[in-house]
């Protein structure tokens, strides 16, 4: 195994440790005596597992060492990441001052879980019907995991100068306008498909 696949799976690790962390601290804050260690690790732990997806990418360009395995595992890890930070602070509360500062509204884990599943759905399909998939990282795609990790930090730190509201429905517009800007790509190379075996016709 390379060395970036190794860092990759040691993201992947990370996860349930950072799941487990945020959910224990929050558990703390419904008691009524937060274990702030708790939440500093559940920071630290994602901070690390944040930059790491750079790190592993780096160091597969600047030693060679692309392969098969880091294509399937890095997207996993990635998601997981974002996934597990949205749908933990979902369900768990992390303010013991108010509690709309302190979690997700339920809306949004779904618009992102069903975003993620409408595109993979969709890649399947269309595997199936024209044989390959040509997915371009679009810049709406790079906005909406930005404003996403974006909403997850400003849960963690309690940032309050802007409320939570604001920050889930800007992160949720630009997943829902990815999510349909992808859908179109699939469409067009659809329909491209269609008019290339129509003039082979």
């Amino acid at each position: 195994m390379t060395t970036a696949n190794k860092i990759t799976v040691v993201r992947i690790l990370m996860i349930p440790v950072f799941v487990t962390m945020a959910i224990y601290y929050g558990q703390s804050i419904e008691r009524g005596a937060p274990l702030e260690w708790m939440r500093f690790t559940a920071i630290a732990i994602f901070l690390v597992a944040a930059v790491s997806d750079g790190l592993d990418g780096y160091v597969a360009r600047r030693y060679n060492q692309r392969s098969s395995l880091g294509v399937i595992l890095d997207p996993i890890a990635d998601k997981g990441l974002l996934l597990s930070g949205i749908i933990t602070l979902s369900i768990s509360n992390w303010s013991n001052i108010d509690p709309e500062y302190g979690r997700f509204p339920a809306w949004f884990p779904v618009l992102v879980i069903t975003r993620d599943a409408v595109i993979l759905v969709g890649a399947g399909v269309l595997h199936l019907l024209v044989g390959k998939v040509h997915v371009r990282p679009r810049w709406t795609g790079k906005v909406a995991t930005v404003s996403q990790m974006i909403a997850i930090g400003w849960v963690m730190l309690q940032f309050h100068f802007i409320p939570l509201f604001y920050i889930v429905i800007g992160a949720g517009f630009f997943t829902l306008v990815s999510g349909v800007v992808y859908v179109m790509d699939g469409v067009r190379q659809l329909q491209a498909e269609g008019h290339a075996n129509a003039k082979r016709d």
